[in-house]
């Protein structure tokens, strides 16, 4: 069996050496017999994910497996505890044992790290480097995070954006001791708020909060990012701006509508006036890509130019960093929250993603709950709290929508 490395470094060989064909066979000279190197290439690749994903999936079990046994005993545990920084032995403490276990250096070690004091009700700011770690890691589920701009702000009110939309505008050529025409640009204003979301609450069985092999910092940072990262994206994708987030797919003005008979399906003639309904302004930036649904690149993958080259391009490791797929030579990001094809459906966009602002305000708070609903179960709760925000602040077309045909 070949080694996750191995079929890392194959797929990388592969992927380079389809960018290399279709860039030395331009289409007049696309043939039967590339292609079939194209689709071969193409179904080792995709042999080569389902291997690797076997194989992970097998060393995630064995992980999984010797927490459970206990293979990391309370002395490998503390010998690690006693190389991390005191602030994050006392958050483990904390989470582990609650508020009545900390002395009051770990409480002073804890508060240094914290830009804020220990709220009320046995809620509590996580330290800097654990709210790094969970922004970070946000980016990875649904795909705003990844492409948008992402700030952070010491408060939570309002922000106000001024926008302008000068694309249409121009300047003139006069005569001689002639006066220039007036021509004021209007200017307008996108607010951008912050919204209150919550993980919902965590259940942890007292068997993981008294097995010292577990590390209990990360397995609860990961249930809370999985939840919080979900239900984010979903409004910064789909947010109607009322009362929540204005969703990117909301704010997009149209691009294309499929021609009918697309209903479930694109055609590449379509993509490429999506592409162009983007103003080359925007495009000669380098920040345009596409984002839709897994099930939709999944159509697309299978369309061919006018002269019958594959439009589908695998991502790959080059240059010591992951290049990603593309299409049309545009990165494609997945985004689970935008419409899978069907009638009138927004399925694809197109554009420069960092119009679109996030704005996380404050701290995460996190609260940790030991009361009689949970001790009779044998659990202690924990709940996040967060509070942010998105909107598109372009009003000149950065972000367009591709939509099926209705019928």
């Amino acid at each position: 069996m070949k080694s996750i490395q191995e079929l890392r470094e194959r797929r990388t060989a592969l992927a380079t050496n389809l960018h290399t064909l279709l860039d030395k066979h331009p289409g007049e000279k696309w043939n039967a017999e590339l292609q079939n190197q194209y689709d071969t290439a193409m179904a080792e690749i995709e042999a080569i994910d389902g291997e690797a994903k076997r194989i992970q999936h097998v060393l995630d079990t064995i992980a999984d497996n010797a927490q459970v046994d206990g293979i990391r005993n309370v002395v490998e545990r503390k010998a690690r505890d006693d190389k991390q920084p005191a602030h994050l032995v006392a958050f483990n403490k904390l989470m582990r044992e609650g508020e009545r276990s900390l002395t009051a250096d770990d409480w002073s070690t804890l508060r240094n790290t914290m830009s804020v004091g220990t709220a009320a009700q046995g809620g509590y700011t996580v330290p800097t480097e654990v709210a790094t770690a969970v922004a970070d890691a946000l980016k990875a589920y649904g795909g705003m995070r990844a492409v948008a701009e992402v700030f952070r702000t010491a408060a939570g009110s309002d922000i106000n954006f001024p926008t302008s939309d000068g694309t249409s505008e121009t300047g003139e050529l006069i005569g001689e001791n002639t006066t220039a025409t007036a021509a004021d640009p209007s200017f307008g204003v996108v607010s951008l708020k912050t919204y209150k979301f919550s993980s919902k609450i965590v259940a942890v069985p007292f068997e993981l909060l008294q097995d010292s092999s577990i590390d209990m910092e990360a397995f609860i940072r990961g249930r809370l990012v999985q939840r919080l990262g979900r239900v984010t994206n979903t409004y910064f994708t789909t947010g109607t701006g009322t009362a929540q987030p204005n969703g990117i797919v909301t704010a997009a003005a149209s691009g294309k509508v499929g021609t009918t008979g697309q209903t479930l399906t694109v055609i590449f003639d379509d993509l490429v006036d999506l592409v162009h309904s983007v103003d080359p302004a925007y495009r000669a930036l380098g920040n345009c890509r596409f984002m839709m649904n897994d099930a939709s690149l999944k159509v697309i993958r299978k369309l061919k130019d006018s002269a019958g080259r594959p439009i589908f391009l695998p991502g790959y490791d080059g240059l010591g960093q992951a290049m990603p797929d593309t299409v049309l030579g545009y990165p494609v990001q997945i985004n689970q929250d935008i419409a899978v094809m069907a009638a009138n459906a927004k399925s694809i966009l197109f554009g420069d993603f960092t119009f679109y602002k996030i704005r996380d305000a404050m701290d995460m708070q996190m609260f940790r709950f030991d009361d009689s609903a949970y001790i009779k179960l044998g659990q202690i709760g924990f709940l996040a709290w967060m509070r942010s925000g998105g909107n598109f602040v372009d009003v000149g077309g950065a972000v367009k929508y591709y939509a099926n045909s209705a019928t």
